[in-house]
């Protein structure tokens, strides 16, 4: 599971009790190690421990900087210093996290020692002023679900921003020719997102495959793996050129300083090697290394935001929406001719033949059913948006590629959302629910949440902890 490491600035007011306010601050340390959340701690910036005034933020800026801290946690520990957090949070332009201990009964003289929710609504209007977004759980005990809920997602967050803003494509020739539907606008990806494309020529795979065959050694490990975990129906030099692909491809993104990589995978590198990509997709993806293909770079970028909101231990699938169920009237087939990763599998899968193609080198396997989120990071006319929602694995006739047929709420609704875009017909799947993070990431990033059904309230409130 990837680390996200917060910064952990916990606050005060001076009119309230600072003795209290430290208390609190020392509970939430120990929480957040009890959680094995990694933090950066301000306690060698003042004896307190606690951020309240320009001078320290400024050291506190300079240390959360130094140590790449990937978001802000500010813990209110009584009424808090909305001003001095706001202009940290400005400065770092990172996730911020929202928190206070809930209060406690005012005592036997109606004195209250903290009044925490009262800072926090103060801090979220500041917050807002200096037009920075920023993510709230609910005013709660440390001891509460939702606090530990909330801290997890918010990690996930923190995951997904820092991966979107830092994701570098590995583009593998130009898109098909008959591709229209996956342009993209690569300038305007690198202005608005710092997305970057990193293309090359097909020669430069070929040439870099022809190495890895000459080689050997990372090509025959490939092989053993591939027998050991699938069932192979291609000729042994066929399954050769598979491995040593995965291998080139794997080269090419580490020398381009690459995390995901986009293919053109058909018809010219079928006719320089031979084979389909797809297998050696396959175990990329398996690797953590997202492969889509017909050169989709919206597909990679959101193949990338998918499993960064699952905090990278869990793969996800890139597919087609094809067609509809014969017998269920919100099913719907998504299916490729076999990038899938060998853990989304319900069974062994094959190596063999797809579809629509004489080459060898596809991966067969329904995958696993159960509960997926599906999603598509799409824009066209310089507007972009992510279409993202709920569905679950059912039953259904048995086709080729990797296919899993899938029952949304409504099929209808989201079949217009597909057609009347700016989405096309291939998404991302993974066999968890991310939805809730990859909504409340999408603030972060600055782009436009499209869920497919209307959970948005329900979203909201699970984000606010109240289920």
């Amino acid at each position: 599971m990837k680390k996200v490491k917060l910064g952990f600035a916990p606050t005060r007011r001076s009119i309230f009790s600072a003795p209290d306010a430290v208390k609190y601050a020392n509970l939430t340390r120990t929480k957040l190690e009890e959680l094995g959340i990694e933090f950066t701690d301000i306690r060698d910036i003042n004896e307190e421990g606690l951020l309240y005034n320009d001078e320290d933020m400024q050291k506190v800026y300079e240390k959360f900087t130094k140590e790449k801290v990937d978001g802000l946690f500010f813990p209110h520990c009584n009424f808090g210093t909305e001003y001095v957090l706001a202009r940290l949070a400005r400065r770092m332009n990172l996730p911020v996290l929202l928190w206070g201990p809930r209060d406690e009964r005012p005592d036997e003289n109606g004195i209250r020692l903290r009044d925490s929710q009262c800072g926090l609504f103060a801090t979220g209007k500041v917050l807002r002023r200096f037009q920075v977004p920023f993510t709230y759980i609910n005013n709660c005990r440390l001891e509460d679900p939702e606090f530990s809920r909330g801290v997890r997602d918010f990690l996930a967050v923190c995951n997904v921003v820092k991966v979107f803003k830092h994701t570098r494509i590995l583009q593998i020739a130009p898109r098909p020719f008959d591709f229209w539907s996956t342009m993209c606008n690569e300038g305007e990806l690198l202005e608005r997102y710092n997305i970057q494309l990193s293309p090359i020529p097909m020669p430069e795979l070929t040439k870099e495959l022809k190495k890895a065959k000459k080689e050997g050694g990372e090509v025959v490990k490939v092989i053993s793996y591939v027998k050991e975990y699938m069932n192979v129906k291609i000729k042994e030099e066929e399954l050769e050129n598979v491995a040593a692909l995965k291998v080139a491809m794997k080269h090419l993104a580490e020398k381009y300083g690459c995390n995901a990589i986009a293919i053109q995978c058909w018809n010219a590198l079928q006719e320089e090697i031979g084979i389909m990509p797809c297998a050696a997709n396959s175990l990329l993806n398996e690797e953590g290394i997202p492969v889509v293909c017909e050169t989709d770079i919206h597909g990679a970028i959101t193949a990338v935001m998918v499993e960064a909101a699952a905090l990278d231990d869990t793969r996800s699938f890139f597919a087609d929406w094809t067609v509809r169920h014969p017998d269920n009237e919100n099913g719907e087939l998504l299916q490729h001719c076999g990038p899938w990763p060998i853990s989304v599998a319900k069974e062994k899968p094959a190596v063999g033949y797809p579809l629509a193609f004489d080459y060898p080198g596809a991966v067969e396997a329904e995958a696993k059913q159960g509960n997926i989120t599906l999603c598509r990071f799409d824009g066209d006319n310089g507007e972009y948006s992510l279409l993202l929602g709920r569905a679950r694995g059912v039953d259904g006739p048995h086709t080729k590629g990797t296919y899993l047929w899938v029952e949304v709420e409504n099929l209808k609704r989201l079949e217009a959302k597909l057609v009347e875009g700016p989405y096309i017909h291939h998404c991302v799947g993974i066999h968890k629910d991310v939805v809730p993070v990859l909504y409340e990431a999408c603030k972060y990033i600055k782009v436009t949440p499209d869920l497919y059904d209307p959970i948005e309230e329900e979203v909201k409130a699970y984000l606010r902890g109240e289920n």
